[in-house]
């Protein structure tokens, strides 16, 4: 219910759970089915690689026979689905695809009800694309018959969508991009009116057909379009979630707020330093931040798998705040605001996130939204204290030289919340493996940042920083660990560590029942 709500965080933190019950009972058919639903979940959460382990794990465990033999036909069907999606990641075969759409289809030789029937359908239209992924027209062909086929005479949004989707791409590859367009443009249309929690992938086909059509200003507008989509829901769903968690910490009976502020609110906004010293209410205004902390974790997943990268940056800004000679109080703030300066990736499309290589100069300027976006959904979170974040979401890509974005803001103008938050942020990027590099020594990434020095950072705050981060490291020893120890302590982040083991345990399993 959470993953069909969009509620994908949550889900993650629940599926996680049932999938330990199921492993703790030694009920192959329930962990099967969980990690289905994993897999779809990390799916929705742009975590391809992760998605495809669960699904492979699924299908391995899905007994043969009983109310849990459905799970491996559609665990193989979202594999392949999974798969178009690692191909265009460049991180993929899609001949493994294609072996899981064929698996999907030998376990749905004969549909007969329109479960089965839509089911092949999917597996069929996922077929012929990795086909047409591979170059291979003939077989890609045959496929899209079979879609035709089996979907019919049904008319149904789903499967007419389907229909026109495959055959849509299948005249593109051929090189009748005229006719190939229009039929990817009614299936945009029946899933625009018929089927939202569709269009972000019909979107991204016609970004990739336009684009093979030469018509990169309509590939352009579809990317805009696609970003639009994931700025409304994605935002409208992370405040929608706030609310809810905000909700649900206000006691039966308690005054509700008025105007979006509470009491305590009012009394922090009239009472310079009533958070001094108390760490009670403290620990009030991060559990009223939580949610969106969870938020901002899962923005962050295309480039931090762990979740711990936002509580990296916090806990290191706050710090460098404390150098600068910043009071208690505003560090605290800091340490808090600065987990949230990604959190405006949530609008950002998959297809710009997760793109290898460089990006296109429209798509570099579409990839800055997130600053504006970040601060707009911090501006509604109803938190007064939280105004810091807003600032630092919004101006931690400024520069000193004014270069930066999304103000061309320079020197001191820069707000010194954004001015830490942004050495902290580079610094940490820098250290740690992404999908596009490996991580880098700690004393290589002092050197870059010090070569930036006067240009990207303002010169006291790095003097400050490149003396500060080896020293914590010569008091700490894992400089990791103590910078990221916040993270322990979040519910989304111990699922994920959860997940890892559970994977781990299932595909044990999975190994003991094939030998």
């Amino acid at each position: 219910m959470q993953m069909e709500a969009g509620h994908f965080t949550q889900a993650l933190q629940t599926l996680t759970e049932a999938l330990a019950l199921a492993q703790s009972l030694q009920d192959r058919g329930a962990a099967a089915s969980v990690l289905n639903n994993l897999g779809m979940t990390l799916r929705n959460l742009a975590r391809y690689d992760e998605a495809w382990r669960c699904l492979e794990q699924a299908a391995a465990l899905a007994p043969s026979e009983g109310p849990f033999a459905v799970v491996a036909r559609t665990a193989f069907n979202n594999l392949s689905g999974c798969a178009l999606h690692l191909h265009g990641l460049m991180r993929h075969d899609p001949a493994e695809g294609l072996a899981a759409a064929r698996r999907a289809i030998a376990l749905n030789p004969q549909p007969s009800t329109a479960v089965e029937r839509q089911s092949r359908v999917i597996s069929e239209s996922n077929a012929a694309r990795l086909h047409l992924l591979r170059g291979d027209l003939a077989a890609a062909a045959q496929h899209a018959a079979q879609v035709q086929h089996w979907a019919g005479a049904q008319d149904t949004p789903r499967l007419k969508s389907l229909v026109h989707l495959t055959q849509g791409m299948m005249d593109v590859h051929s090189g009748d991009t005229q006719r190939g367009l229009s039929q990817l443009r009614q299936a945009l249309d029946l899933t625009r009116r018929h089927l939202p929690s569709e269009v972000h992938d019909v979107l991204d086909a016609c970004i990739g057909a336009y684009r093979i059509a030469g018509q990169a200003d309509v590939a352009l507008v579809h990317l805009h379009e696609l970003q639009a989509l994931h700025r409304e829901a994605r935002t409208r769903l992370a405040l929608s979630q706030h609310q809810a968690h905000l909700d649900r910490m206000t006691p039966a009976g308690a005054p509700r707020p008025v105007d979006g502020l509470d009491p305590i609110d009012r009394a922090t906004m009239r009472r310079h330093g009533l958070l001094r010293g108390e760490l009670g209410q403290r620990e009030a205004l991060h559990a009223r931040v939580r949610m969106l902390e969870q938020q901002s974790v899962a923005a962050e997943l295309h480039d931090d798998a762990t979740g711990r990268h936002c509580y990296r940056v916090g806990r290191l800004a706050a710090l460098l705040a404390r150098e600068v000679g910043l009071e208690d109080e505003v560090c605290f703030l800091i340490n808090l605001a600065a987990r949230l300066h990604h959190i405006g990736k949530l609008a950002v499309p998959d297809a710009l996130l997760l793109k290898p290589g460089t990006l296109t100069p429209e798509e570099r300027v579409l990839m800055e939204t997130h600053t504006v976006a970040g601060a707009r959904i911090l501006a509604q979170s109803r938190i007064p204290q939280m105004h810091v974040a807003e600032t630092i979401a919004r101006h931690h890509h400024e520069r000193w030289d004014g270069t930066g974005y999304p103000d061309r803001l320079s020197g001191i103008g820069i707000p010194i919340a954004a001015r830490v938050t942004a050495l902290a942020d580079v610094f940490d990027a820098l250290t740690h493996e992404r999908p596009y590099k490996k991580a880098w020594p700690m004393a290589q990434a002092l050197a870059e940042i010090r070569s930036l020095r006067g240009r990207h950072f303002d010169p006291e705050l790095t003097d400050l920083f490149v003396d500060l981060v080896p020293r914590l490291h010569g008091e700490v020893g894992d400089l990791d660990r103590y910078l990221g120890a916040d993270a322990e302590q979040s519910p989304f982040v111990q699922a994920r560590d959860q997940l890892a083991a559970s994977l781990r345990r299932a595909a044990s399993q999975a190994a003991s029942a094939v030998g």
